[in-house]
């Protein structure tokens, strides 16, 4: 079953390749979505795949790339409205 998680991760998470690392992740799951930075210093991605690897994809998040210090995830989970052809950085 095909689901949409709408993450926001904040602490240090910004400059130590969380986007990067990210890409790789979802990747490596056929994680469909996109991860960028926001102003106020966290990381908002959204993650559509099959719910296994979506829950897979946000407990990666709690702990992130090595240099991460990963503070709070907050998921709200969502029908997926459009669907994504692969997994990008947005700027």
């Amino acid at each position: 079953m095909r689901v949409e998680a709408h993450v926001l991760i904040s602490g240090k998470v910004q400059g130590v390749w969380f986007r990067a690392n990210t890409k790789e992740k979802a990747r490596q799951l056929n994680i469909k979505g996109w991860v960028r930075n926001l102003p106020d210093g966290r990381v908002e991605a959204v993650f559509q795949g099959e719910k296994e690897m979506v829950e897979e994809m946000i407990k990666w998040c709690y702990k992130g790339p090595p240099l991460a210090e990963v503070e709070n995830v907050e998921v709200e989970w969502k029908e997926p409205e459009e669907e994504f052809e692969d997994f990008s950085i947005l700027y």
